[in-house]
């Protein structure tokens, strides 16, 4: 999906990057969501399958907030 998203952006950009920068782009973005995995894993007590859905809730929450999607109750 990442990599698919790459190509997204390339093409609307009409800007096209090389193999090698893709695999970094990719590698700096799978490091980076696995240690924030990781990290609420550690802090929650639970596995990272668990880890990962809270990440994702949490992070669809906060954007849904912030664009005024969900009333303040």
């Amino acid at each position: 999906m990442t990599v698919s998203y790459f190509e997204w952006v390339q093409g609307l950009q009409f800007y096209f990057w090389n193999e090698a920068e893709i695999l970094a782009r990719l590698e700096q973005i799978l490091v980076a969501a696995f240690e924030d995995c990781w990290r609420l894993a550690e802090e929650e007590g639970v596995d990272m399958r668990t880890a990962a859905t809270l990440l994702a809730i949490r992070r669809v929450a906060e954007a849904a907030e912030l664009r005024g999607v969900c009333p303040q109750l």
